[in-house]
């Protein structure tokens, strides 16, 4: 999505919320195709105002998932969840917006277009009310006098008799944020959604075509698709027109162009020294004229589609990248056939500690080496003697990836079944280098522990495998269950499964609780 459609419907939903118009910021904000997790916070506060709990636990979710750190976001999930009575929840979340408060007093939001100011005794306070609710009086009483402590100079109204209300066990009321206070855009972005003409009309004062005889300026003139056909009372040679070229020609200075035989130039004179002006591919240069067809001239209207591409041609168009915003409706290239990364620079120090890793049979020569390609978050090209123990690559493995040492399990892929195989023994590591072709073996690696402390909003079930296309990707076969971390955008997920971490498309799974319908349906049609 443009940035600047991001900014507009943001713009539009906060004038909406000012109006306290709930369901029209809603429905703007729903609209947004690659929700920021400001967005998702202010969506999860028109929720919350709405009465809609589950629907704001969910976004205020996908704003913790986008920015961790974000006190704001647990203190407000807390807030959801103590109005939904999950207790246990709403304790912890007013845990983590005390952590995440890093033990300032107070955070201002102003800077980031929230203008609102977080105080710790309030993440405080609010810990009290859910102890309250969970009948913890005693823990709810500590937690008020922390409030009180840490409480800035001037003493908030709502501390004022709470300790004498817990002690008579009733019940306090949470803390949250104001009505229609919501992250919003900055105000120079909005000014400059403003169309403004900086240049004014453009006009032309140089062209390439042949025909332009234009003196000084002259309105820009239209593109139109197709072929370049000069006009008759253009400055042009008698001998200029559209000509076949009978030789290839490779140019020797920078004044001459190359082109093959066969190619369609437009040549625009023919001098007496033996060398023809011409155009080729948007270009224009020399060309002997004894390579060009002195038959008659070639017509446009008898040139084939294919010629047409040495012509003059269009300016070419602009095409985004295909990964990850495509819809992946074309048939996925095999993994195989990926570009083989460049080995590592031979410096003498790395080679000395390469050395060290090698079984104790020396390396006769560079023969005797395999290049080992070794995926994880990114990928590195080593050459290692066969005669390695798992114990020495795991050490080299371990070197490379600095900040992983001893926890990466080394896998290999069968050539038979196209299954990772992990290495755990010499035996695993024969059969590894078995699969070696051309001196060259890949090896893959996952941290068992990967997901460790990421969260996680859904899971889904995959319906179909998926091979990975690079060291990103997080591969899966059919019926495995994927943990999402987070939403890459509507087409691209990225997800925990078996140990790995990456990215894949959405339309390869479905979440866990339609599985069961998909069966349901694929069970019917079976019976039918």
């Amino acid at each position: 999505m443009p940035y600047k459609d991001l900014i507009n419907d943001w713009n539009e939903a906060v004038l909406a919320i000012d109006k306290k118009d709930w369901k029209s910021a809603l429905s703007i904000l729903s609209r947004v195709q690659e929700p920021t997790s400001k967005i998702w916070f202010n969506i999860g506060c028109v929720q919350l105002l709405l009465g809609n709990l589950n629907e704001a636990i969910q976004a205020f979710d996908r704003t913790i998932a986008k920015d961790e750190h974000l006190a704001i976001g647990f203190f407000q999930r807390g807030v959801a969840h103590l109005q939904a009575k999950k207790y246990e929840e709403a304790l912890s979340d007013c845990r983590l917006a005390l952590v995440h408060l890093r033990g300032n007093i107070i955070i201002d939001y102003g800077q980031l277009g929230l203008a609102h100011k977080l105080y710790a005794w309030e993440a405080l306070y609010n810990r009290a009310t859910v102890q309250c609710h969970l009948g913890l009086w005693t823990e709810a009483t500590e937690s008020l006098q922390k409030a009180i402590k840490v409480r800035a100079d001037t003493k908030p109204r709502c501390l004022d008799g709470v300790l004498e209300k817990v002690k008579n066990h009733i019940l306090l009321e949470p803390l949250q944020l104001p009505e229609g206070r919501v992250f919003r855009p900055r105000k120079q972005e909005v000014e400059q959604l403003k169309q403004m003409d900086f240049l004014g009309k453009s006009w032309v004062v140089s062209s390439v075509l042949p025909d332009d005889d234009f003196v000084g300026f002259e309105p820009l003139r239209h593109q139109t698709p197709g072929f370049y056909e000069p006009r008759a009372d253009g400055v042009q040679g008698r001998e200029s027109g559209y000509y076949t070229v009978l030789y290839n020609y490779f140019p020797k200075n920078s004044s001459e162009l190359q082109v093959l035989a066969g190619g369609i130039v437009y040549v625009l004179d023919k001098g007496e020294d033996g060398w023809a002006i011409v155009i080729h591919d948007g270009q224009k240069g020399l060309l002997p004229s004894s390579h060009l067809d002195s038959k008659k001239h070639i017509k446009v209207d008898n040139l084939k589609p294919q010629a047409l591409i040495n012509g003059i041609p269009l300016p070419p168009k602009i095409v985004p990248p295909s990964r990850p915003n495509t819809k992946l409706n074309k048939k996925l290239s095999h993994p195989s056939a990926e570009r083989e990364d460049p080995l590592e620079s031979c410096d003498p120090s790395v080679m000395e500690k390469r050395t060290l890793f090698a079984s104790e049979g020396s390396l006769s020569s560079s023969e005797d080496l395999v290049t080992v390609k070794i995926h994880y978050t990114f990928t590195v090209a080593v050459r290692v003697n066969p005669n390695i123990s798992v114990a020495d690559l795991q050490n080299l493995i371990n070197y490379k990836f600095k900040d992983h040492r001893g926890q990466l399990q080394i896998s290999f892929k069968d050539a038979e079944s196209n299954d990772l195989v992990p290495v755990t023994k010499e035996d695993d590591l024969k059969r590894a280098w078995q699969q070696t072709r051309n001196t060259r073996l890949t090896l893959w690696c996952k941290n068992t522990e990967a997901a460790a402390g990421w969260p996680t909003l859904y899971q889904m079930t995959a319906v179909h495998g998926y091979t990975a296309q690079g060291p990103e990707d997080l591969e899966f076969k059919q019926g495995d269950t994927v943990d999402i971390i987070s939403e890459v955008n509507e087409e691209w997920l990225e997800g925990y499964c078996k140990g790995n971490i990456g990215i894949f498309p959405k339309c390869f799974a479905i979440r866990t609780n339609d599985t069961h319908t998909v069966k349901e349906k694929n069970t019917t049609e079976t019976n039918s």
